[in-house]
């Protein structure tokens, strides 16, 4: 995994923490603003915030009867200020056509707004009712001392335990292969009721932390339409992912880092006629941050109450759909292929992915039992298609600006000399490229050095 810029990171912090002593004074502001924005006789009263990776929520209680709300900001910092009105915009729009297209349990909003409509102006916001729940990551990973430690599964959770989640997981995937779209971007209602289609760019995890880890990262090449076919779509990944390596001035620790850097990105777009499929879709709705750590289950008995953050979820090539969920072992496989290995990734993944799989195949038969399917390829045998032919690891790594060295490297990559498949003028600048990034290394260690003075 690249590490991040820190001083990206430490400016990022910075805004967060000047933005949050705001939001701590204007409690009360909120608490009301909430009270206005609902029916009801009673005020409302402040219970406790909630703080993800990047939002800040405030849950507020009401005397009434009524059930609680949550106010829910992006965090300044940590969602580019250029990206965070987008960001509400878009979740409310995928969770309003969830509630009507599937029995996906999201949140129900109650009202939502731009920037200029919030209490003292601190942001896009999003009010939801409160939903009664624990993590599903907090009960299925392995104990530990304290939060900073990894969050990885529990070897010890139960088959028996894992079926009762996958089961509830594997119905919802199902139903969400059946949304198909004709463009790749961000969904929303047309001014036709109840009809829905793309209008917008996709707007996704990795332009978030490309916006807000990389110093000087221009935002401005980020895509500013949908995009019309998978091969199109993953051309622009594949560029965006080299802009990346030239921005980021300590993205490579040595020179030689630095070229297989430069040759993993170059040959990952290679890849894309050899692993991109239906490339005219349709389009399917997919959620890049789907995962145990946004699900909230009642504890005793293991239903799924509420998933929860869906702001990087666009209608995407159908192929991320048909990828074995990457989330089995919680923790990702890039944080697995770092800190473990590929060896004892496959040796704890593909266990629980068989087991999962087979849950899906009998989610399938009582659909089948009940729907017609005019012979549709069973999403079970597309996931098996797809781990056996490597396209998971390639639609995980052409995701993922700060993991697709790693996943080329150990994944795809076939064990020859890869230079050899980049074209001339292309392996020439393999080696001024080495020098270039440890000079712009050095000009970044000596700008850091002040921070860690």
């Amino acid at each position: 995994m690249t590490v991040f810029d820190l001083i990206a990171e430490i400016e990022g912090d910075n805004e967060w923490h000047a933005w949050l002593k705001e939001v701590l004074d204007a409690k009360h502001e909120i608490v009301k603003f909430v009270t206005d924005r609902r029916e009801g006789e009673k005020p409302g009263e402040f219970v406790r915030y909630l703080k993800g990776s990047f939002n800040l929520s405030l849950v507020v209680s009401f005397d009434d009867g009524g059930p609680a709300a949550v106010i829910r900001f992006p965090k300044p910092g940590h969602v580019s200020s250029s990206l965070r009105e987008e960001k509400v915009k878009n979740e409310v729009q995928v969770l309003k056509y969830l509630a009507q297209n599937t029995t996906v349990p999201v949140p129900r909003v109650t009202s939502w707004g731009l920037t200029q409509e919030s209490p003292n102006q601190l942001g896009p916001f999003i009010i939801m009712e409160f939903t009664e729940g624990k993590s599903l990551a907090s009960i299925l990973k392995k104990p530990t001392e304290n939060d900073q430690q990894e969050v990885i599964l529990n070897p010890e959770v139960a088959d028996t335990t894992l079926e009762i989640v996958y089961e509830q997981l594997a119905g919802y995937l199902v139903q969400f292969l059946k949304l198909d779209f004709a463009s790749i971007g961000a969904i929303s209602e047309t001014t036709d009721s109840n009809t829905w289609a793309v209008t917008e760019r996709p707007f996704t995890y990795n332009m978030n932390e490309l916006a807000t880890v990389v110093s000087g990262y221009p935002v401005d090449k980020f895509p500013t339409a949908p995009f019309t076919s998978a091969s199109e779509y993953f051309h622009h990944l594949a560029d965006e992912h080299m802009l990346h390596f030239q921005t980021q001035r300590n993205i490579a620790d040595d020179s030689d880092d630095a070229q297989r850097r430069f040759i993993a990105r170059h040959r990952f777009k290679q890849l894309i006629p050899q692993f991109c499929i239906e490339d005219n879709g349709p389009f399917k709705v997919f959620c890049d941050d789907m995962q145990p750590s946004n699900m909230l289950v009642n504890p005793e008995t293991l239903e799924i109450t509420a998933i929860l953050d869906f702001e990087f979820t666009n209608a995407m090539p159908a192929q991320f759909s048909y990828d074995p969920p990457s989330w089995l072992l919680l923790l990702g496989p890039d944080m697995w292929l770092e800190r473990y290995g590929m060896e004892r990734f496959l040796a704890a993944y593909e266990p629980k992915m068989e087991l999962f799989l087979r849950v899906l195949e009998r989610i399938e038969t009582k659909v089948a039992s009940t729907e017609k399917d005019h012979g549709a390829i069973p999403l079970s045998s597309r996931m098996r298609d797809s781990w056996q032919t490597k396209r998971f690891w390639f639609d995980y790594g052409i995701r993922k600006s700060f993991d697709i060295d790693a996943v080329y490297w150990d994944a795809l990559d076939n064990g020859d000399d890869s230079l050899q498949f980049l074209d001339k003028e292309t392996q020439a600048q393999s080696e001024s490229v080495k020098q270039i990034k440890m000079e712009e290394l050095d000009a970044y260690l000596k700008d850091c050095a002040p921070l860690l003075a």
